[in-house]
């Protein structure tokens, strides 16, 4: 344990002092909006890569997909190729189009209207404070304490995670995270990958004794991913978090140029076809063989187990490089739509920047350690995790699509379509549900579509046409 030990600290100080080498030189904004939370425009596509591909892959994926222990749900992996496609291709040139700094902006320019950016502001703010905050801590601190036995409780892990997590969001802006993501993202996949040769060689590359269902990627209606959400919601899912949700695209909106941009993407999508479906599923599948199922505590167990004792330290030291690196990501996209969308319109337009992304990011901090309890004992993190999604994803997804498709679409059509589609999801989850979520999620967002169309003719008595993006609201 004192190697392991030894060889984390020395691993976590050195990606933090390249960090700083690396960013220390670089040259700087003069638009603070634009330094701290697009790194003044100049991230290289490596960068973008790195930081898209560490900023989604952490404990939440390693932990929790390995955790189902069935090659079913490299699924979500394989159909977010999909979605980084429709990211390089189609909403990147929007938003360079458009020079937007948020996601939100974009209805903005499209819808004419600031009140409907700031509500889908505050819908993104809730998801990433009650959702992806806590869970990303929580999963972080279990695979801690699953692989060193550790004594502290979940709840002192996830705040030692979270002073450091908050400290590059605080100091360094969006720079110093893609630099720590990119650093990080070298070090945790080539580990990872070692881990699955390890965990195959461990059952002597023999699946036999495995169940069937836990070795197939045609899903059963009671499975985590039915094969026919293949052809509903899954699609929908992908493009909502690739495409239009802000700790994702902020990376891409980072590059100097559309080009720049489009080659981090498609860099991203390589990695996540090429690498990620097998680090999120195999070790599993052998930890079922080798524990029998086990859960949450997959990933951490196996990897205690198969690494020796200086090497399970470097490769703690990567996973809680993850953890932060996705954690900073959404504290620091978090910040830029509370500044940028909300408190520079509606409350100071020339507020201090960095004191108000302090604070701000205390606050977040804050709340989501007091959320971790919630998910403590969950079934299937993942599986949570997007069902949980629903409730926000297509209502919003709903007002891009009728936003980018069609001019001449009152804003408070979307806004009414946005707010019954939340409502909608929530009596599909918690009070009625007549079919699998992601099914659920595909009905949700045609129900949006159709209410925001039906609505803007009826009650608002305007006219859509089809534009697909090209024209600004008169």
């Amino acid at each position: 344990m004192n190697v392991q030990f030894l060889v984390f600290l020395a691993i976590t100080a050195g990606i933090a002092a390249l960090t700083y080498w690396k960013c220390r030189g670089a040259t700087r904004s003069r638009d603070d909006n634009a330094e701290y939370f697009l790194a003044g425009r100049t991230l290289s596509w490596y960068f973008v890569a790195g930081s898209i591909t560490l900023t989604n892959l952490s404990t939440d994926q390693l932990v929790g997909m390995n955790g189902n222990q069935m090659l079913l749900l490299a699924w979500w992996e394989l159909a977010a190729v999909v979605g980084l496609l429709i990211l390089a291709f189609v909403f990147v040139p929007i938003y360079y189009r458009y020079n937007c700094s948020t996601t939100t902006e974009l209805l903005e320019r499209r819808y004419g209207n600031q009140s409907l950016r700031s509500l889908v502001s505050v819908l993104f703010l809730l998801g990433n404070v009650f959702i992806y905050l806590p869970i990303m801590l929580y999963t972080g601190s279990l695979f801690l304490q699953s692989m060193f036995s550790l004594d502290a409780s979940i709840l002192t892990i996830a705040a030692c995670l979270a002073a450091l997590g908050s400290s590059y969001a605080i100091f360094g802006g969006l720079r110093a995270v893609a630099v720590s993501d990119t650093l990080s993202g070298v070090g945790l996949l080539t580990l990872s990958l070692l881990v699955v040769w390890l965990a195959m060689r461990a059952i002597d590359f023999d699946f036999s004794g495995i169940p069937p269902e836990r070795l197939t990627l045609i899903g059963s209606p009671d499975s985590p991913i039915p094969w026919t959400t293949l052809f509903t919601g899954m699609l929908f899912i992908q493009i909502f978090y690739w495409s239009t949700n802000q700790t994702i695209t902020q990376r891409a909106m980072a590059a100097p140029s559309v080009a720049e941009a489009q080659r981090g993407v498609l860099a991203a999508a390589g990695i996540r076809l090429l690498i990620v479906p097998a680090i999120i599923v195999l070790p599993g599948i052998c930890a079922y063989k080798l524990y029998g199922d086990i859960g949450d505590a997959t990933f951490g167990t196996i990897v205690g187990d198969l690494l020796p004792g200086w090497l399970s330290g470097t490769f703690a030291a990567m996973m809680v490089a993850a953890v932060l690196t996705s954690f900073n990501s959404v504290l620091n996209s978090s910040a830029t739509l509370y500044v940028i969308d909300l408190h520079e319109p509606l409350v100071n337009p020339k507020a201090n920047v960095h004191f108000l992304n302090v604070v701000v990011t205390l606050v977040f901090v804050a709340l989501s350690l007091l959320l971790i309890p919630l998910y403590d004992g969950a079934e299937s993190i993942i599986n949570l995790v997007q069902q949980l999604n629903g409730l926000l994803s297509m209502p919003i997804l709903s007002v891009f699509i009728v936003g980018l498709v069609f001019s001449g679409v009152a804003a408070g059509a979307a806004a009414l379509a946005l707010v019954s589609g939340v409502a909608l999801y929530a009596v599909f989850t918690f009070l009625w549900t007549p079919l699998h979520y992601i099914h659920l999620m595909a009905i949700t967002l045609a129900f949006c579509v159709a209410l925001a169309l039906i609505s803007n003719h009826v009650l608002f008595r305007g006219r859509a046409r089809l534009s697909f993006a090209r024209e600004l609201p008169a």
